[in-house]
């Protein structure tokens, strides 16, 4: 996807958006790789330029996220009982708002650009993933190097850069991936229901356009479908990776099959009275 995005910078075979009269409905072909939609417009082009929506999405959101996350995840944990539950509370009032709902209501009452698809959906994914950093949280505090850095006078702020971040750390990796993944989808969404800007090509415009003949001519569907499908599943793969490069707790175990090895039979001592 970040080669797609890269190369679109620097060479694109057509338009995406300029419509070519008698060009409808081309075949893949070297000229075409994806073919043509219903006007002639190139549909590998569209799926090129498309990927630099989707990525600046993705990345945007999940960065976003993590910050709302984990700021109100740590100040409800760190701080006292009196501040500290009301931020919990905020936290499961935000929860009961869909993200997407959220999204449409921001991008109703205000430009319908990029920046707001990206706030919308990372605030709504951050308060998710507070909830959950939270519970993590709650767990680093009762370890004994918690207790250990407190005995030593370690100031709160040098605990939860110290220890507790860095030990949230590989939950959060993996919840952002997922986050990234889901921003794809969501501004697919949005932009399949003609809610974001129009003069941007994007892989759910790309979808909403040939939707209409999709009974006539399926075919063309598949490969932008297909590369909504690839970018979503590659960001859960990698959250699952960098979660196993990150996680303290996964370094040098065993690797699964040595893991699911069979265990060798004990050998089975004489009793006491058959020693005698």
């Amino acid at each position: 996807m970040v080669v797609a995005v890269v190369v679109s910078y620097i060479w694109v075979p057509y338009d995406p958006l300029r419509p070519y009269p008698g060009q409808d409905w081309l075949p893949i072909s070297r000229d075409h790789l994806f073919g043509t939609d219903a006007g002639g417009a190139d549909l590998f082009s569209q799926v090129l330029v498309g990927a630099r929506v989707s990525l600046f999405v993705a990345l945007a959101s999940a960065l976003i996220a993590g910050v709302v996350g984990g700021v109100l995840a740590v100040v409800s944990t760190i701080t006292p009982r009196y501040l500290g539950e009301p931020v919990a509370y905020f936290i499961d009032v935000l929860i009961a708002i869909p993200t997407l709902v959220l999204a449409i209501v921001l991008v109703g009452l205000f430009k319908a650009s990029l920046f707001t698809v990206s706030v919308a959906l990372g605030f709504g994914a951050g308060v998710v993933l507070a909830r959950i950093l939270r519970a993590e949280c709650n767990r680093v505090l009762t370890q004994d190097y918690i207790l250990a850095a407190a005995a030593s006078g370690t100031s709160t702020w040098r605990t939860v850069r110290r220890h507790i971040l860095p030990n949230i750390a590989p939950v959060a990796i993996v919840q952002l991936s997922l986050v990234a993944a889901l921003s794809i989808l969501a501004e697919a969404a949005l932009s399949y229901l003609g809610l974001t800007e129009r003069g941007r090509p994007s892989w759910g415009l790309t979808l909403s356009t040939l939707q209409n003949t999709v009974t006539v001519h399926p075919w063309p569907v598949l490969l932008p479908g297909l590369a909504l499908v690839l970018a979503t599943l590659g960001f859960n793969l990698l959250g699952d990776g960098l979660r196993d490069a990150t996680d303290p707790r996964l370094r040098g175990t065993a690797s699964p099959t040595q893991r699911l090895a069979p265990v060798p039979p004990a050998v089975m001592l004489p009793a006491p009275s058959e020693v005698e």
